[in-house]
């Protein structure tokens, strides 16, 4: 019998949430993101010591400000565990730019060049690459510009439907509107123990983003992130993409089940919406307290993680 994953790959692109490449060689993904949490679990897999040594050894013997050479070995481990990850999957892998450049619109253009380079330097043509921003205003207009220069950039951290539609007048090539984060929200807020998939908040958000796209005819990738548990993805088959956690691979991996379409465009079409600007798009999220608030704390928790892996760079490079 079909397994829910085979049949759940038929309905949308699934795409591994990990930078572990045991997890990516079995589940077979199209496509894999990482993030600064992910990057630092990893740093811990026996299988990337050596990778670890050798970009470190390189930075050592490149840069010679000691200042840089923290902030290059992140960069140069990130790209190195980025282009192994390109070795199993046929289509795209997403590299996140530092969560502290996330309200510097120039600096984050320069971080995301230099990420291109490094990936060039080892063979990895741009196409095949995601630059992850932030989808705050700033991070939206860095990847306008980034589109612009052909480079395609992933927008994360995203909770509200100002943000998704500001991510669609821009161009961008694709966003990761959040499920798990957004009903952690409403759980806390609410007290509400758990929800129907049909009813959970996170799973109504991503489907409202994806009917927006649908409706007003936008060709940005919608890829459904943060999931908590399979009952949430299977809630949005049919989405263009979903990134998964190995936990979540391996328990629709081993049921069997044929998963059915929840995710369907209406057909309805609509003229699209003169484009929205800075201030009603500050005004539009800051009214939504949950997105308000999970934005603010995912850029916050990504920051800490880069600076944990930072330090262990640091104590690596001696």
């Amino acid at each position: 019998m079909t397994q829910q994953l085979d049949s759940l790959k038929q309905l949308s692109k699934v795409v591994a949430d990990t930078g572990d490449l045991d997890a990516i060689r079995r589940y077979q993904p199209e496509d894999a993101t990482t993030n600064p949490s992910l990057i630092l679990k990893a740093f811990d897999l026996e299988g990337y010591q050596g990778l670890i040594d050798e970009t470190l050894s390189a930075v050592k013997s490149e840069i010679t400000d000691v200042d840089s050479r923290v902030e290059e070995a992140v960069d140069r481990l990130c790209v190195a565990i980025g282009t192994e990850i390109t070795k199993l999957v046929p289509g795209k892998v997403s590299t996140e730019v530092a969560a502290k450049l996330s309200f510097d619109e120039e600096a984050s253009i320069k971080k995301a060049h230099h990420l291109i380079e490094l990936y060039e330097k080892q063979g990895v043509s741009k196409d095949r690459v995601l630059i992850k921003l932030a989808s705050t205003w700033e991070g939206i207009r860095a990847a306008e510009r980034l589109q612009k220069d052909g480079i395609n950039c992933n927008l994360t951290l995203l909770f509200s439907d100002a943000q998704a539609r500001a991510c669609f007048e821009a161009g961008v090539f694709l966003i990761s509107p959040f499920v798990g984060r957004v009903t952690d929200w409403y759980k806390a807020a609410t007290g509400t123990e758990s929800y129907a998939p049909d009813e959970d908040p996170g799973v109504v958000f991503v489907r409202g983003v994806c009917d927006y796209a649908a409706r007003y005819a936008y060709d940005t990738v919608v890829m459904g992130a943060s999931f908590r548990n399979t009952d949430q993805v299977l809630a949005l088959a049919g989405c263009n993409r979903l990134t998964i956690s190995p936990a979540l691979l391996e328990e629709l991996a081993s049921t069997e089940g044929e998963v059915t379409r929840k995710v369907t465009d209406t057909g309805e079409s609509s003229k699209r919406l003169e484009r929205i600007g800075e201030a009603q798009f500050r005004w539009e999220h800051n009214e939504d307290a949950m997105a308000t608030e999970k934005l603010a704390e995912g850029i916050r928790k990504f920051a800490a993680d880069q600076a944990k892996l930072e330090g262990l760079l640091a104590k690596r490079l001696g």
